[in-house]
């Protein structure tokens, strides 16, 4: 190596500016003005969304004795313990109504996948007659409030005998409207080039679906998958409607009962609403990679 490959090497590369300076004829890239801009924004926003879940965990772990409604709020607690979590233990059976939430959300999770995939290939890559008609069925049932069919739900649910079970809780939401349009967008962006070739090669449906589809809609379905589930775990109004057996009671259900026995105490209310929340947050924390790309879904893959 030469001296002068040496002193080349060992040149400290220029850092490209993540913003546009004066005189600059790149305007992709914002002005520092607007890029400070954009980041003081950026964390205005996060503090209004994280700061009550912040809030709402510092409370779960203080005493009695601490006050939470300071200002401004003390986010650290000054003797943190864990006995607001023991009494929501003692009070309900918190690990047998998660075990129920999981059934209904698991089931949730596994039919809207099977079925939106499904349902998202016809709507996106195949034609047929009626096929605008389905799809502005669909597109209707998003502008109606969950409340309006809340009725029809039930006597549906009841009529089948499933009153009062967490088959009944879990029925409604096995297929998702939302979910089969997010589908069917996905499936639009694979070229009908590529499955009419498949097609010509002799692939039927479920070899299209399983070599052609489904490597290029892997990405959305975890998107459907942390949508469905995160809808059946924080869903209340229905399973309160449906179930009457205290001992069937999904995990919302059940911190109702919190709310209603410790409406003086915030506390154990806090902690009651963290550990509803812990595997929302760890099913993201792993499926966070591909939510992300699932929402940037679209290319073919070979």
């Amino acid at each position: 190596m030469t001296a002068t490959t040496r002193a080349t090497a060992s040149a400290p590369r220029n850092k490209e500016r993540a913003y546009r300076t004066n005189g600059s004829a790149d305007i992709m890239k914002p002005s520092l003005a607007g890029l400070v801009g954009k980041y003081a924004l950026l964390v205005v926003i996060l503090a209004i969304m994280v700061f009550p879940f912040l809030w709402q965990l510092s409370t779960s772990f203080k005493g009695a004795a601490e006050d939470i409604y300071g200002f401004p709020p003390a986010l650290l607690p000054q003797a943190p313990t864990i006995d607001n979590y023991a009494e929501v233990f003692r009070t309900i059976p918190v690990l047998d109504y998660a075990w129920h939430s999981l059934l209904v959300g698991v089931g949730t999770v596994l039919t809207n996948m099977v079925f939106a995939t499904l349902g998202g290939y016809a709507l996106g890559c195949l034609k047929f007659r009626g096929k605008g008609i389905v799809m502005a069925i669909f597109f209707s049932t998003l502008l109606l409030p969950g409340e309006v069919t809340l009725t029809s739900q039930y006597l549906t649910v009841k009529s089948l005998g499933l009153a009062n079970t967490l088959w009944g809780v879990f029925l409604p939401g096995a297929i998702a409207a939302i979910n089969v349009l997010l589908m069917a967008a996905a499936c639009r962006m694979i070229p009908s080039d590529t499955l009419d070739a498949a097609t010509i090669d002799g692939a039927n449906t479920m070899q299209r679906l399983r070599h052609i589809v489904w490597p290029n809609v892997r990405g959305m379905v975890s998107v459907v998958a942390l949508f469905a589930f995160i809808g059946a775990w924080d869903d209340f109004l229905w399973p309160l409607v449906v179930l009457s057996d205290p001992a069937k009671y999904t995990l919302t259900v059940g911190m109702q009962y919190l709310s209603s026995n410790f409406a003086a105490n915030p506390r154990v209310i806090a902690a009651g609403t963290m550990i509803a929340l812990v595997p929302i947050i760890l099913l993201f924390a792993v499926l966070q990679k591909q939510f992300f790309k699932g929402v940037e879904e679209g290319s073919v893959k070979g």
